[in-house]
């Protein structure tokens, strides 16, 4: 096959680099050794000889640069043997809790005729991959590696379509196994952990190990110098690590020809359609709970129901939904609802960080409208009054009405409140970095006049609080969904025409000057 050749000749030219970073290092205690080894015989600058001072000079001169060369060489191997490869974070998945699953990945690689993979393992996010395991002693094997699997593929694609998702992944065990792949591979992670890269070589998401304290005197001295060498070392390499790691993607592409070729086109399509629901439930769904200290524990579940909204309603999508008679491959979990909480409660730590309160709170979907929706409205609409009572200190705080707001933004003070929204409490919601950019202030107002109108709706006119599975927090009236709000109250904000606004708020019987409930 003419990808394993070239996998293993690019992990040949790999090893080769390392092999002459070995030789420059002790290549001058190598010439040192035979000028001692000449002055001791009286075959080089022999005492009393004309050339003696010459030669002593020299010998002086390499032993220096051989120590000096050694010393730097001593450092750096340190630095590759301490350095942790970053880890990819992901639930692990015994096979006692998965024998089905385990089974099926099995008969796989059987099928396939390459090792099986050690262990499996689920990550919040829509790729699968194979994590390679550093060696339990110096000259032991390195275990099979573990098969890490986006967490959304069980829930939402049947079991057939995961087989056929998962062949070339598994078909990928081959090229771990080849000793020669697996040891450029292993000097590459080594190279790109030692400084503290984040990742590179991580799939999906990698996170490192947490930064070393700053160094200082000899020690980021040291720390520069080898760092110079490290990346010298990978320039070197990043050529032939990339065409290694393609040229291994298609020799496991090849092995897995042969199995479930047809079905895995299908499943193709069923990826970005997964990919494009997990995003969307994220940042539309699960972030206002985050921020508020709640993550729902049926995440993996919720991309389902959010998929098959998706389905039925994008036309492009018709035909999907004949396919959910087949068995999910959640099915292969023997308890799909523990897993799916462990996995949600990873990606909340991962994609959000720490909760507001610092303790997370696991959250059902049908507490979701209460806890999240409505509460999140009225902090939102605490946060606004109070940028309302700030815009005149003197006075004492108004009711929180819509008739003081909507004077306000007519009388031009949005600009003042967005300001202030961006300076105040609204602000401390930072943005998820992996899930959305930094907002302006008059973004945050439009958001924050929106849930007050929604609070109003809700207090004064039958109005709930209601989950959509992909556009997340909505407002009902009278059991129908309102989505001509954006709109009205984009005109109030950025343009200080309130008519619109209050045209939609008399149409539903929202009560304006009544205080709404904070």
């Amino acid at each position: 096959m003419a990808a394993v050749d070239t996998a293993r000749a690019h992990a040949q030219a790999v090893l080769r680099v390392r092999g002459l970073a070995l030789a420059a290092a002790v290549l001058p205690a190598a010439v040192a050794v035979v000028l001692l080894a000449g002055r001791f015989t009286g075959r080089i600058g022999a005492p009393g000889s004309s050339d003696a001072v010459g030669w002593d000079v020299a010998r002086w001169a390499v032993c220096a640069v051989a120590v000096l060369t050694l010393a730097v060489a001593a450092l750096t191997a340190r630095a590759y043997r301490r350095a942790v490869p970053p880890r990819t974070p992901a639930v692990p998945l015994a096979r006692a809790e998965a024998p089905e699953l385990y089974r099926l990945i099995d008969e796989l690689a059987e099928r396939l005729e390459v090792p099986a993979p050690s262990a499996v393992a689920l990550t919040p996010d829509c790729d699968s991959w194979l994590e390679d395991l550093p060696p339990a002693g110096r000259h032991r094997v390195p275990p099979a590696p573990v098969l890490v699997i986006g967490s959304p593929f069980l829930w939402w694609m049947r079991a057939g379509e995961l087989r056929a998702l998962l062949a070339p992944v598994v078909a990928g065990t081959a090229a771990s196994a080849d000793h020669e792949i697996a040891a450029a591979r292993r000097f590459l992670r080594s190279l790109d952990a030692s400084l503290d890269s984040g990742g590179a070589w991580a799939p999906g998401f990698g996170v490192a190990t947490p930064p070393a304290p700053p160094r200082r005197g000899p020690a980021a001295l040291a720390h520069r110098l080898t760092g110079a060498i490290t990346r010298r070392l990978l320039g070197a390499c990043r050529g032939h690590a990339a065409e290694l790691e393609r040229s291994v993607a298609g020799w496991a592409s090849e092995q897995a020809r042969s199995v479930d070729y047809g079905l895995r086109i299908a499943a193709q399509e069923q990826v970005g359609l997964a990919y494009a629901g997990w995003d969307r439930l994220l940042t539309r769904v699960a972030l206002p709970a985050w921020r508020l200290g709640r993550h729902p524990s049926r995440l993996n579940a919720g991309v389902a129901s959010a998929l098959t909204e998706l389905s039925r309603r994008d036309r492009l999508a018709e035909g999907y939904g004949t396919r959910l008679g087949d068995r999910p491959a959640c099915d292969l979990l023997e308890e799909p609802g523990a897993v799916d909480r462990a996995v949600s409660l990873l990606a909340a730590e991962l994609f959000f960080g720490r909760p507001p309160a610092g303790v997370w709170h696991e959250l059902e979907w049908t507490d979701y409208p209460a806890e999240v929706v409505d509460a999140g409205w009225r902090s939102r609409a605490a946060a606004l009054q109070g940028a309302l009572d700030r815009l005149a200190p003197q006075a004492r705080p108004g009711a929180p009405t819509l008739t003081r707001l909507l004077g306000r933004l007519a009388e031009g003070d949005g600009e003042r409140l967005a300001a202030l929204l961006a300076a105040g409490p609204a602000r401390t919601a930072a943005p998820a970095p992996l899930l959305e950019p930094a907002r302006s202030g008059r973004d945050l107002l439009v958001d924050h006049v929106t849930a007050m109108v929604c609070c109003a709706a809700v207090d004064t006119a039958g109005g709930t609080p209601g989950l959509d599975w992909l556009d997340g927090p909505v407002l009902l009236v009278r059991g129908v969904r309102r989505t001509d709000l954006a709109g009205p109250v984009a005109q109030a904000v950025e343009q200080g025409q309130d008519g619109p606004l209050r045209a939609w708020l008399d149409a539903a019987d929202v009560r304006l000057e009544k205080p709404v409930r904070l």
